[in-house]
């Protein structure tokens, strides 16, 4: 049974992940660049490591995302530091076809064989919602997976259909994360995305990391040099961290959501135990929680290899009338919007909206890239030979 080729993403990608809570008013400083433009040269990027034409664009595109939708920890940042050392390690396999393990019409569980995620995802979420059109619901479970990105994306594809989309993904055997009380980290940020149509709005898109922050926002800090508020990081006795270079020292760990058992750090680790068995247990993928991981902190296997994931899609149509549904759910959405705020400078919003908003505006006015990325971008042309993204207005 074959994957369902990746549908081709609309024009407007008009989703988010909730992790800002709106665009900022004033431009920061930046280079700006059009959207197919950026599109054109990380897909040109990507097929020049092996990836076939529209395997590589539907990369492109999920990376990206991050940066249209201002969510740019998880964006083309992650070009050079994360997805071609995967491809250049063999970690990730540019020609993977994943194979499916059990077809059971409404479910579905596959072996992704090292796919790069950005790609396999998206047709993992595709298959789901191919099945949802059958069954009323598609569940693909996944094992064998590599990082997959924005899962705002992903989910996003289902709702952009009328359809109800999530993903729940495991970060493989990568430990970062201890239990609450714990001296081992257990655990990686294991992310969770929802989303859902909102009528004539954005969609709803939630997507989140389980833990307090994700990675990627730890690291732009220590990029930026930022120190990070109390509650991201703690050291080896729990004491908050406010460098986030330690991190990546090995000096601190991520803090669930919550932070500390007292403000609700066992939710947040609860929710990443519902990810490791929707996403992981459930495919039969690499845990976290595994005998290894009681070595210590940096045993071997600790890397994000295996990851397990769910693409889930519903259709509403299927359980109830799908004009009424559409209709409440903007209803729904649209009420929230309007409630009074407490500032009228800064609106009451919902996850997807606010960067709905600046994707948006950005695909009319262009992508507003900093000039270290640009520079990067600028030196990876030259070293693969390819044409630079070309910026608004000309060389900065």
């Amino acid at each position: 049974m074959p994957l369902t080729p990746p549908l081709a993403t609309p024009p407007m990608l008009l989703e988010g992940d909730g992790a800002r809570i709106a665009a900022p008013r004033a431009a920061p400083p930046g280079v700006l660049v059009r959207y197919p433009e950026l599109l054109r040269f990380t897909a040109e990027v990507f097929a020049g490591r092996g990836l076939p034409a529209a395997r590589a664009t539907t990369a492109a595109e999920a990376l990206c995302y991050g940066d249209l939708t201002g969510l740019t920890s998880h964006g083309l940042v992650n070009l050079t530091r994360l997805y071609l050392p995967l491809l250049d390690e063999g970690r990730a396999d540019p020609v993977a076809e994943p194979e499916p393990l059990a077809d059971r019409g409404a479910a579905v569980l596959l072996d992704d064989r090292r796919a790069l995620g950005l790609w396999s995802a998206t047709a993992a979420m595709d298959l789901a919602i191919e099945r949802a059109a059958s069954h009323g619901i598609g569940l693909v479970s996944v094992r064998g997976a590599t990082h997959l990105g924005c899962a705002g994306f992903h989910t996003g594809r289902a709702a952009r259909r009328g359809l109800v989309g999530l993903l729940a993904a495991n970060c493989g055997r990568q430990r970062i994360a201890r239990p609450p009380g714990g001296r081992l980290a257990m655990l990686g940020t294991n992310p969770l995305s929802v989303a859902a149509p909102a009528g004539g709005h954005h969609p709803f898109v939630l997507d989140m990391s389980t833990t307090a922050v994700p990675t990627g926002r730890v690291r732009a800090a220590a990029r930026a040099g930022q120190q990070v508020p109390p509650g991201w990081l703690a050291d080896q006795d729990g004491a908050p961290v406010t460098d986030p270079g330690a991190f990546d020292r090995g000096e601190a760990h991520l803090l669930w959501l919550g932070s500390r058992p007292e403000t609700g750090a066992f939710k947040g680790y609860g929710l990443g135990l519902v990810v490791e068995v929707l996403g992981a247990l459930l495919a039969g993928a690499g845990l976290g929680p595994e005998p290894a991981a009681l070595a210590g902190d940096g045993a071997p296997g600790g890397r994000d290899d295996d990851i397990g994931y769910l693409a889930l899609a519903i259709d509403p149509g299927a359980l109830r009338d799908g004009a009424d549904f559409t209709g409440q759910a903007a209803s729904l959405f649209g009420t929230l919007l309007d409630c009074p705020p407490l500032d009228p400078a800064h609106p009451v919003s919902y996850p997807g909206f606010p960067e709905g908003e600046l994707a948006a505006r950005q695909l009319r006015e262009g992508v507003r890239i900093s000039p270290a990325r640009f520079a990067e971008l600028t030196d990876l042309a030259r070293a693969t030979g390819l044409t630079a993204p070309k910026p608004i207005g000309g060389t900065p």
